[in-house]
């Protein structure tokens, strides 16, 4: 039988827990099956026959997804693992492999629904790329997930995440502090996502380093990004002037998310939102590519979905 070669990509994951102490693990697998196995760095090269090379791939990415949700990886998992995909059962199957975003300490963050997967897949694909949807939907989430993925690869030296500092019906003058203090509050859901993602030594360390920034869109301005993953959240409350000045601080390297729910928009009643002005002039150019979300999408608490459907109703009931 003819020969084959394939190359597999172990993202975020710890090699030395995944082979095991001196190659423990990847010697219980060669011992299973006739394939020359080679690793290097997270590249793992498999030449075989056809069916085995497909079964170890199978088995390495399985033995990822132990490990990353269980935080070990022993030889009895090792060894049911080849059972089950010898026998021809999984603990994953490849939709569900390929939907992972990013593993963490306490769980895996993978794209979930339709448009979740649009999303995800149209991120990576774009150096700029638009999510727009109500609240609920995972965009802000899944956005600081592909930084995050982009800066453990090396494909980034930075991550900088940015919200506009718009009044959501209160005043940010009557919040005690300087202004660090009165805007960190506003801020706080990009630093529960980047909490949830990251140990905490390691993004305090990004944070004084300047790795990851968090900053008011206003900050933005008279910078040059380069090699840089850059967020804007809550871009529904930019002014078109200031969409446009995010966009053009891109350089070399950098890629952009832009996440925002047009349904809630806080700018006072005049001002045109910068993200609803953008959909009319960017769509069209290549590289850049707009993902909407709906109810469907939420994976909040399943009232959320109900919720979001009874104001779309009423709004719809009350425009004429």
């Amino acid at each position: 039988m003819t020969a084959i070669e394939k190359k597999i990509v172990l993202d975020n994951v710890d090699m030395l827990s995944l082979l095991g102490m001196n190659d423990t693990n990847l010697k219980t697998i060669e011992d299973r099956f006739n394939a020359a196995i080679t690793v290097r760095g997270e590249n793992v090269i498999i030449k075989g026959v056809a069916e085995e090379v497909t079964a170890i791939e199978k088995v390495f990415k399985e033995m990822v997804y132990v490990l990353n949700t269980s935080g070990k990886l022993s030889s009895d998992d090792i060894l049911t693992i080849m059972n089950l995909t010898l026998e021809g059962k999984e603990v994953i199957d490849e939709k569900e492999y390929d939907s992972i975003v990013l593993y963490t300490k306490n769980e895996v963050i993978k794209a979930k629904t339709s448009g979740q997967k649009k999303f995800v897949e149209a991120a990576n694909k774009n150096d700029i790329c638009f999510a727009i949807g109500p609240a609920g939907t995972g965009k802000t989430y899944l956005a600081v997930a592909l930084a995050v993925v982009s800066l453990k690869k090396g494909f980034v030296k930075k991550i900088i995440l940015a919200r506009p500092a718009v009044e959501a019906g209160e005043s940010l003058g009557f919040l005690p502090g300087d202004f660090k203090d009165k805007i960190d509050p506003y801020l706080k859901p990009l630093y529960d996502s980047l909490d949830d993602m990251l140990p905490s030594e390691k993004l305090r360390s990004y944070l004084e380093k300047g790795i990851i920034e968090i900053v008011p869109l206003a900050y933005m301005r008279g910078r040059t990004l380069n090699n840089a993953f850059v967020i804007l959240d809550e871009a529904q409350n930019a002014t078109p002037m200031q969409m446009k000045m995010f966009l053009t601080r891109l350089g070399a390297n950098s890629r952009a998310i832009i996440t925002g729910d047009i349904t809630q928009i806080d700018l006072p009643v005049k001002q045109t939102s910068g993200l609803v002005q953008a959909k009319d002039i960017l769509s069209g150019i290549k590289g850049v590519e707009f993902v909407y979300f709906d109810r469907s999408d939420v994976v909040r608490h399943r009232l959320v979905k109900d919720i979001i459907n009874a104001y779309e109703k009423f709004n719809g009931n009350n425009s004429d």
